[in-house]
């Protein structure tokens, strides 16, 4: 259903990303994962590289589910804003094009969810 505004919204944003202490805020989903209904939201630094992303950061929220300890990360399908994407795991988050407010999500080939059931 389409939305139509009746005035302009005249407001600065509550999360514009002065407000995060020199963060951004990074959503990242997990496909064929849908215990996780939504992608995560962190706020990270930009010069934090890829691969501190992956080490650190994924593994607190998404490793408790029983595919994460199986996961091939050279294998691994990366969507950014919809769009196949490969990211740097040496380079920054902003080496990597990654913006304020991006969604980035990852599919993981042969896993999907527990037995299969894409949960």
């Amino acid at each position: 259903m389409s939305v139509v505004s009746l005035k302009p919204y005249d407001f600065p944003a509550a999360d514009s990303q002065d407000k995060f202490h020199g963060n951004q805020l990074l959503y990242v989903g997990w496909e064929d994962h849908l215990m996780f209904c939504a992608p995560f939201c962190w706020p990270l630094p930009g010069a934090m590289s890829f691969g501190e992303l992956l080490e650190k950061v994924l593994p607190g929220g998404f490793g408790y589910h029983p595919d994460f300890k199986k996961i091939d990360w050279s294998k691994v399908e990366w969507f950014k804003s919809g769009k196949p994407w490969r990211p740097d795991d040496a380079k920054s988050l902003a080496e990597n094009g990654i913006l304020h407010k991006d969604v980035i999500r990852f599919r993981t080939p042969g896993l999907t969810g527990i037995k299969g059931s894409c949960s």
